[in-house]
């Protein structure tokens, strides 16, 4: 089994661990619940606008956040980790850090595989002209037959199937805690 496919198996029952032990020990003060929620916001915001442009497996998505960054799921899922991290203590974001590189490098690295694969005329220019994580400050403009067709904007139906509310929902659920925990001092 290759560190990949460890990596893929572990990403889950880890995230759930730190997750719930995050919920246990976090003791936010206002200035960081503040800070940290915020840019966990600005994530959960580009995970949704990321899953209304994608159609896994079925073309490759170039518009809206993906004219950004390759990976914007990845990186919305990053800002929330980072933000609720500083939320707690700026210490825990080492943690975050470390915790994609060894966990969601590689699972990245794997999906840029069978990405370029299912799509080998045009992801090449797409990978040499958007960044695998960090977003390019303007969009890029897509010029291949199989990349995203018509006006490649946002659609709410596709928000709904890759059921990224659910994302919004556990934030505003681990937010309404973390004030819990900040005013009663639990």
């Amino acid at each position: 089994m290759t560190y990949s496919e460890v990596a893929k198996r572990l990403r889950l029952p880890l995230g759930f661990i730190l997750g719930i032990t995050y919920l246990v020990f976090a003791r936010p003060t206002p200035l960081t619940l503040a800070v940290g929620g915020a840019i966990a916001l600005i994530g959960v915001i580009v995970r949704g606008w990321a899953s209304g442009h994608i159609s896994k497996n079925e073309r490759l998505a170039t518009t809206g956040p993906y004219a950004h960054t390759r990976n914007p799921l990845y990186f919305g899922s990053f800002l929330i980790a980072a933000g609720f991290a500083i939320a707690a203590h700026w210490a825990l974001l080492l943690l975050g850090v470390a915790f994609f590189v060894l966990i969601y490098a590689p699972t990245m690295q794997r999906e840029r595989a069978n990405i370029a694969e299912r799509f080998p005329e045009s992801y090449g220019t797409y990978a040499a002209n958007v960044p695998a994580f960090v977003p390019r400050p303007t969009p890029w403009k897509a010029t291949h037959p199989d990349a995203d067709e018509g006006d490649g904007g946002f659609s709410f139906d596709l928000y709904m199937k890759h059921g990224e509310w659910k994302a919004g929902l556990t934030y505003a659920l681990v937010i309404a805690w973390l004030i819990y925990r900040t005013v009663t001092g639990i």
